[in-house]
Order: structure tokens, then C-alpha cells, then sequence
């Protein structure tokens, strides 16, 4: 059965193997408490790395046991990322984590030519998230809020594998893809128009395999059945997208955001393109987010 709520996640993670997380600079109470709970719910046994006192200070006043972690001191918020990143190619993990460390400074870590985790030099990194808006009736997986700021063609037949990817792990075996633009008409002076026409023939003719792909699309007919009957639009996909993916970061961001701040929406949230799933979540992200995203992250990881 296809997941429809991020709780759902748990139930299925605990007939799973449990997967090893690796948390960089895991100094802050966000991190620590979210990582508490995973364990709790039996997803994840973890290691936190980062200043030793400090952790163990905030275990006190969360009243978590440290004994449940695996704790590798590095006080350095840079060398206890780079720590992080070790452990993972040593085999030590199947999912890092950000911290409290910066965005920049842990993503330099993943990128590092030498000693980063990219799964290849050609590898793209983009960001997918998992969104519960209490408005729709089911989740929706989208692209990218996070990393790629203008995505060309390449990248986004890259990202659209990602959120079939994401798709599938969350037991939706063909989802129903919507490839956004600012209108459904075709527009041949809309760049975002002419290459969701193109990932969506690939789609049609299996160059991009695993779910049912349509574009352009405006956001109404992705999501709500009455614009598309008043549009008269007939699509296998709108009215009923399960991931959508967007031209470029201010729109994915603000869609990413509404739902979060002005609809009650929860969400997860993983990188890919990494030899593991990557957590990036924002250091003023709530422990939930972070607890759902581990729940992701361990859904998707090998």
C-alpha cells in the first residue's frame, strides 16, 4: 500500500533493517532529539559527531540518555563534518546528517573531490521533499527547494528520476508525475514549457521509466480535479500529481514554504546523488522535520 501520511513511514521502517546514521556536528537539541526518537521508533542507530561535552549537556536537559548513541568527539565545526563523511566511506553509516553545522560547510564536505561522497564525478546533487498538506489527499514529492538554483534540461530529467525514485520508496509503484511551468498551454517563449514537453515525451516513450509523466503543467491543474474540468484539460497526471517537479528554486522554495508556514503542511526532506541519502535540513528546522526525514532518508537508503 502506497504511503499517504509521513507517519506512516515508522509502521513500514519497523519491519525494515535498521540503518546507521552518521550525524556532523550534532551539537544542537533539534538534531539530538530527532535522533533520539529514530532510535526510539527502531529506524536507526546513530553516531554523533561533534563536541562530546556539549552533547552530553543537551542530553541532560532533554533527559536523553547519551549511552543510546555512539558519541566521536571533534569540537571543530568543520572537522567534525569532514569526520562525518569519513565514517560514511569507511562503511560506518547508510545515511549522514547535518547538524549544526552551516549548509555551505557541509555540502563542501559531501563535494570534496578527494574524500567527499559523491557516488560519481558526473553525479548531480538535488534535493527532494516530501510535503503533508493537510489541503490534499495524499503526499507530494517535489523538486527542488534546496540546492539547484536554475536546473538545465539535464538536471531536471536527473531530479524527475530522483522524485520517481522517492516515489517508489514510499510504496507508490507509478506515480503520476507533473512537470510545472506557469501555464498547461504550450509556450515556446517559456523555457521551463519546452523542457517539460520533452521530459514528458521521453516519459511516453521510456527514456524515463517508472511513472507517468505530463507537462507543462500550471500548479492549479496539478493538484485540484475542478480547475482541470474547467480548463477542460484531460491529463493521466493533473488533478492528481503525487510529485511535481519546478522550473527553478524561488518557485519550489515558496511552494515548499506556504505549505509549511501558512498551511500546516509537515515534510522530509533527502538529497541526492551522494553515495548515501543526506539530510539537509535547516538548523531552525523543527525536531519533527528532522524526524521525518531521517524516516526518509532510512526508506531510501541501501
Amino acid at each position: 500500500m502506497p504511503i499517504t501520511k509521513l507517519e506512516q513511514m515508522f509502521d513500514v521502517l519497523k519491519n525494515n533493517t535498521k540503518k546507521r546514521l552518521v550525524a556532523a556536528y550534532a551539537n544542537d537539541a533539534h538534531t539530538i532529539g530527532a535522533v533520539s526518537a529514530a532510535i526510539d521508533k527502531g529506524i536507526v542507530s546513530a553516531t554523533l559527531v561533534g563536541d562530546e561535552t556539549t552533547i552530553k549537556k543537551v542530553c541532560v536537559e532533554l533527559k536523553i540518555d547519551s549511552g543510546k548513541f555512539r558519541i566521536v568527539q571533534e569540537a571543530d565545526e568543520m572537522k567534525a563534518t569532514v569526520k562525518a563523511v569519513d565514517l560514511i566511506n569507511a562503511g560506518e553509516g547508510e545515511i549522514i546528517m547535518k547538524g549544526l553545522v552551516t549548509s555551505d560547510k557541509y555540502m563542501r564536505a559531501i563535494l570534496n573531490k578527494e574524500k567527499g561522497l559523491m557516488s560519481s564525478p558526473n553525479a548531480i546533487l538535488s534535493h527532494v521533499t516530501v510535503i503533508e498538506n493537510p489541503n490534499y489527499h495524499k503526499l507530494i514529492i517535489v523538486a527542488d527547494v534546496a540546492i539547484i538554483p536554475q536546473p538545465d534540461l539535464k538536471q531536471k530529467i536527473c531530479m524527475t528520476n530522483y522524485i520517481i525514485a522517492t516515489a517508489h520508496a514510499l510504496g507508490i509503484d507509478n506515480p503520476k508525475v507533473a512537470i510545472l511551468a506557469a501555464t498547461e498551454q504550450m509556450s515556446i517563449g517559456m523555457q521551463a514549457c519546452i523542457d517539460a514537453a520533452i521530459i514528458a515525451k521521453m516519459g511516453d516513450r521510456g527514456q524515463i521509466k517508472g511513472g507517468i509523466i505530463d507537462g507543462p503543467l500550471a500548479l492549479d491543474v496539478c493538484v485540484d480535479k475542478e480547475s482541470c474540468e474547467i480548463k477542460k484539460l484531460k491529463s493521466p497526471v493533473a488533478g492528481d500529481a503525487d510529485c511535481i517537479l519546478f522550473p527553478n528554486i524561488e518557485s519550489a522554495n515558496v511552494f515548499f514554504k506556504t505549505n509549511t508556514k501558512l498551511c500546516g503542511g509537515e515534510l522530509g526532506a533527502v538529497v541526492y546523488g551522494a553515495k548515501v541519502p543526506a539530510i539537509l535540513t535547516s538548523r531552525g528546522d523543527s525536531e519533527k522535520t528532522k524526524l521525518y526525514s531521517i524516516a526518509l532518508a532510512a526508506m531510501i537508503a541501501k
